[in-house]
């Protein structure tokens, strides 16, 4: 059974006089260091020369200095930068300025699970990853709950990193909805695997490829549109309160019967036996590697790949459409 803490397994006090530091000011970051800021405890936040977050971070309030000013100062450091540039700024700017006794924090396990960092045996390892954009962190915690969030202990030096992570995870409002215990491995693995392929990956090519069938088949691309993408929200908010079954419950008899009867024919045996494929790819840190060489290598493939797909018919018809739904407070990327 997994292990879950919540607002009495945790106490802030432990971590009232350290000081702590936020390397990164996006989604998470914000999230994070305003939670920590509101819980009364001491916190900078580390950012890189000319970062366009500085104005920002100081805006809400917090004061702002290099990253390596923050490591050095800081008694707890919480790394919440994109996953592809971790390595290099800990290795130049974190590493020199650790002290023994540090503990050394991550919202994710990527680096740290596939030995991108290697942190030194005096200084405590741990995660708090919460289970939520940041902006959701924060807006949650402001209303006076939290988002749930997950906890691992990768180096325990001090004796004391659990409890110490806990605080943070007090801090930041997640054990007021419950923390689940976990390792860098397990976080790190199922968090690639879903978003490859489901959250993501999966989901996106399912809607591309609903919406090219229907097309294809003379249909218009607006009704493709509707029918693949938008109304996709409307089913994964019924998942969200509920469930499959409560999904099931509130779509129609056809519906449901066309779930059971159909589903099982676009996800076969051969969609699972690619799922173990992608599985043992991440597990083996294949994925990792290819994913680093590709991005510190100029990222050809993968920019490529983004502009292609920001021109494909379904979102040239979906950026008109969106433009009638004012209720949707509609994002487009230029």
């Amino acid at each position: 059974m997994t292990t879950i803490y919540y607002e009495n397994d945790a106490d802030i006090q432990r971590i009232k006089d350290k000081k702590i530091a936020v390397i990164g000011y996006g989604s998470q970051g914000h999230a994070h260091a305003l939670n920590i800021q509101d819980s009364g405890l001491d916190v900078r936040i580390g950012l890189h020369e000319g970062s366009r977050s500085k104005a920002k971070a100081e805006a809400d309030g917090l004061r702002v200095v290099s990253v390596a000013e923050a490591a050095q100062e800081a008694d707890m450091i919480m790394v919440v930068i994109p996953d592809p540039i971790q390595g290099n700024v800990y290795e130049e700017q974190i590493a020199p300025n650790l002290k023994p006794g540090n503990t050394l924090m991550f919202a994710h396990g990527f680096n740290v699970r596939y030995g991108f960092i290697i942190a030194p045996d005096a200084v405590d390892v741990s995660m708090v990853a919460p289970k939520a954009p940041g902006h959701r962190v924060r807006e949650v915690f402001i209303e006076g709950s939290g988002v749930p969030a997950l906890v691992a202990i990768h180096q325990d030096t001090s004796g004391q990193a659990l409890a110490n992570a806990l605080a943070y995870a007090k801090a930041i409002g997640s054990t007021r909805a419950g923390v689940l215990e976990t390792t860098f491995a397990e976080e790190t693995e199922t968090d690639l695997f879903g978003e490859q392929t489901i959250l993501c990956g999966g989901v996106s090519e399912l809607v591309k490829a609903g919406f090219e069938t229907l097309v294809d088949a003379g249909y218009q691309p607006e009704i493709a549109y509707f029918e693949c993408l938008h109304e996709l929200k409307l089913i994964v908010d019924l998942m969200y309160q509920g469930g499959l079954n409560y999904m099931r419950y509130s779509v129609s008899d056809t519906a449901e019967w066309g779930d059971y009867k159909s589903g099982q024919r676009v996800i076969t045996d051969e969609t699972k036996a690619a799922m173990k494929k992608i599985l043992a790819d991440i597990q083996s840190g294949a994925f990792a590697e290819e994913w680093m060489d590709e991005y510190h290598g100029g990222g050809k493939i993968y920019y490529e790949r983004r502009r292609n797909e920001q021109t494909q018919q379904l979102e040239t018809v979906g950026k008109e459409l969106r433009k009638m739904m004012t209720f949707l407070d509609a994002k487009e990327i230029s």
